[in-house]
C-alpha cells in the first residue's frame, strides 16, 4: 500500500464507496458510463483524491477512493453525486425521468478489514459479470 505524503502529514485512506441510481434503474448505459467516470476522475483531479478503482454498472457504481483523512466519507459522496447528477442530466436528457438521478444512501467501507488489492479485484470482477 502506498502511503501518501502531504506537507507534514503521511497517510492511508481509501474509502470503499457504492451508491444506486434513484429506484436502482438501470439506467447508467449507452455512453453515459463512460461520461460519469470523466466527470468523477476530473473531481477527483480537483480535490485531489486518488480513485484506484472505479466500475459503472447499470444500476450501481462501486468506487475505490484515497482522500485525505480530513474529508469525511460523505462529502466525497456529496460532491460527485452532486456534480454527477447535474451534469449528467443536462446532457443526458433521458435522465431528467427520474425525480433525481441518485438516491440519499450509500455504502461505505475501509480498507481496514480487507486488502486494497481484494477490493479492487472485486470491483474489476463487476465488469465481467
Amino acid at each position: 500500500m502506498d502511503y501518501r505524503h502531504e506537507g507534514k502529514r503521511v497517510f492511508l485512506v481509501n474509502y470503499h464507496l457504492v451508491w444506486i441510481p434513484r429506484r436502482r434503474r438501470p439506467v447508467l448505459v449507452g455512453r453515459i458510463p463512460k461520461r460519469l467516470t470523466q466527470i468523477i476522475q476530473t473531481l477527483a483531479e480537483e480535490k485531489q483524491w486518488q480513485i484506484l478503482a472505479l466500475e459503472v454498472k447499470p444500476d450501481h457504481v462501486h468506487c475505490l477512493v484515497s482522500a485525505d483523512p480530513s474529508i469525511a466519507p460523505h462529502k466525497i459522496v456529496k460532491a460527485i453525486k452532486g456534480r454527477s447528477s447535474n451534469i449528467l442530466r443536462k446532457e443526458f436528457p433521458e435522465l431528467c425521468k427520474l425525480p433525481s438521478l441518485w438516491t440519499r444512501s450509500y455504502f461505505c467501507s475501509t480498507a481496514g478489514n480487507v486488502s486494497n488489492e481484494t477490493i479492487r479485484k472485486y470491483i474489476e470482477a463487476q465488469s465481467k459479470k
